[in-house]
């Protein structure tokens, strides 16, 4: 896990200053060892986080046996070892992963990404043909972001504080990211907080040449569900499982686990075991009854492995905003990224690497809004024009069921999903607060309004990319820690994303493949679990006076750079100690912390 950079442009090494610039900013991303590379028009910086040949040989940018192609990797490619085999012929220099891509690249050129597992961000100079080959993983777990400088350089890199940091172009502020942020809480992956800062989406590849800048997709979610009985898809699912944990085992540091003692992570646990016995677990909780500590422990006490608690501390939350906030680099409102900091921050300090247990709910099914989605598409009133107009007419007199109201209110279960589901400003409030554009993000493929496994693809692309691994990429790279999720094999995602609904959910059960699965591996008290969060409340947090000062000295006052994109009068309207009011001073804060942006 790494940071990368890059300046394309005539005369690249009189960008030195510009590039070191660039990886400087980084610095968290990769503490081990930083270095760059010059070609005439090509200017390559690294930030290193040494996990796979912490030798010299792993070092980046990595030059090719030829020196004619350089690259800069971020992330991990799973399975090199087998891959190595297949490009016996390259002569390899050392033993890292990064050096099986320019095997690849050397025999087949851009359809090298085709056959490429991991998750990855990547860039390759070709020398001879003065070109730049970028590539980001299938789902969005490690950034990319480029621009176009005063200039015409082309600027690359893994964060957009590393672009600004290069001196070369002057941000300007998307209104589009704006309205999807105040919708969803996060931008989305298609596009970045800046309109002439871009990002390149999940699943796609770059090609700069002459100037000349070609984006295009590589990879599609499939689309159709398969036919497949119980019996067959478990049998299916734990042999794919298994062998995405033991890939993602392969490391030169130690790889440990977060435990939440939900059944996501206890399943990740459980099958590590097979092959690491007696690893590292790492827990957080909140004390309180309701707390999550002791579910991890259950696992933890099962496999026996050395297991970490970290405490909620008490700690100034108005502090840890005004800390942690600047890694996202955009506004970011998920209220659990500040539990998601101190994990990996303790984590880091017995770990490198750790896997997580993310994912599992979009690809299982565990939402507890896909269950009302389910409902809702079952009600007898469901897309039934009849029964909407009676319904219409019958709720003047007497009250109607949540499912009933659901259903006059949205056209369809996607509707419902897109416009209700994590929403905390709908179109009308965000015209209110002055943002009349609107963004919809695309999709691989066309959605069925009508299917639960669209609406959970819809999330594969959209929430996971855009604010799960965000934050899990931000905040695990802020303390210098790899974070893998075993979840996103390409394999066995796949398998999962094709199941039938019905072996994900059903009106009264959820994550049914999961648990038919793995029930074995769990004690009888996870067994029994649902779906969980860290328990945070952000109506208790505005409780704390440093925080309502934090959001009265950013929200309260007409001069703060937030009301250049929002309006003053209205935004006083929603400071009502709820997820508006804390994803309104997200943004604030953002723009507190940008204050030369235009």
């Amino acid at each position: 896990m790494c940071g990368i950079a890059g300046i394309i442009t005539n005369n690249a090494r009189n960008y030195q200053n510009a590039i070191q610039k660039m990886t400087d900013v980084m610095k968290h991303r990769g503490p081990d060892a930083a270095d760059h590379e010059f070609y005439e028009n090509a200017a390559l910086g690294h930030r290193r986080l040494s996990i796979i040949d912490l030798s010299e040989n792993g070092k980046q940018p990595m030059f090719s046996n030829t020196k004619n192609e350089c690259i800069v990797l971020n992330g991990e490619i799973y399975g090199y070892q087998d891959i190595k085999k297949q490009y016996a012929e390259y002569p390899y220099h050392g033993g890292s992963d990064t050096e099986v891509i320019l095997a690849m690249y050397q025999r087949k050129q851009e359809n090298l990404i085709h056959d490429l597992p991991g998750m990855f961000a990547f860039a390759i100079w070709d020398d001879q043909k003065q070109q730049l080959y970028c590539a980001r993983d299938r789902f969005g777990e490690k950034p990319f972001y480029y621009a176009i400088g005063n200039n015409n350089e082309f600027i690359f890199a893994s964060e957009i504080k590393a672009i600004l940091a290069s001196g070369l172009i002057q941000p300007k502020v998307n209104p589009e990211a704006i309205s999807n942020y105040l919708q969803y809480g996060y931008v989305s992956t298609y596009q970045s907080i800046y309109s002439n800062i871009f990002a390149l989406p999940p699943a796609h590849q770059l090609i700069w040449k002459a100037g000349k800048i070609t984006v295009s997709r590589y990879y599609s979610l499939p689309a159709k569900d398969r036919m497949i009985s119980l019996s067959d898809a478990k049998e299916e699912f734990i042999y794919l499982l298994k062998n995405a944990v033991k890939k993602q085992l392969i490391a030169d540091v130690e790889v440990g686990s977060f435990l939440s003692g939900g059944l996501d992570s206890s399943s990740v646990v459980a099958l590590v075991d097979e092959f690491l016995p007696h690893q590292t677990t790492i827990s957080f909780g909140y004390d309180h009854k309701d707390s999550e500590l002791k579910y991890a422990k259950e696992i933890a006490d099962k496999y026996k492995t050395n297991h970490i608690e970290v405490h909620e501390q008490k700690k100034d939350l108005a502090e840890s905003l005004l800390s942690i906030s600047p890694f996202f680099d955009e506004p970011f409102s998920d209220i659990s990224f500040i539990p998601h900091y101190e994990i990996c921050k303790n984590a880091r300090k017995n770990l490198t690497v750790a896997l997580s247990g993310d994912v599992g709910d979009e690809l299982f099914g565990g939402y507890h809004f896909y269950t009302v989605e389910n409902k809702l598409k079952n009600h007898f009133s469901y897309q039934n024009l009849i029964a909407k107009f009676g319904l219409s007419l019958y709720q003047k007199i007497k009250p109607i069921s949540f499912l009933t109201q659901q259903n006059l209110k949205y056209s369809s279960i996607l509707d419902f999903h897109l416009n209700s589901v994590r929403n905390d400003f709908n179109k009308e409030e965000r015209k209110i607060l002055g943002i009349s554009t609107d963004y919809q993000q695309e999709y691989s493929f066309t959605p069925n309004p009508n299917s639960l496994n669209d609406i959970m693809r819809v999330d594969l692309e959209n929430y996971v990319p855009g604010n799960m691994m965000v934050k899990s990429d931000r905040m695990a790279m802020a303390n210098s820690l790899e974070v893998r999720t075993p979840f996103l094999d390409i394999d066995f995602a796949e398998f999962c994303i094709q199941l039938p609904d019905q072996l994900k959910l059903t009106n009264e059960n959820d994550k049914i493949i999961l648990r038919e699965t793995m029930g074995s591996y769990w004690t009888d008290t996870i067994r029994n679990r649902h779906k969980q969060g860290f328990g945070l409340s952000v109506k208790s947090w505005f409780e704390e006076d440093n925080l309502m000062n934090l959001s009265n000295d950013l929200l309260k006052n007409r001069n703060q750079k937030v009301f250049n994109y929002i309006d003053f009068d209205a935004t006083q309207k929603f400071l009502n100690k709820d997820n508006k009011h804390w994803n309104l001073l997200q943004l604030a804060l953002w723009a507190h912390n940008n204050q030369t942006v235009l």
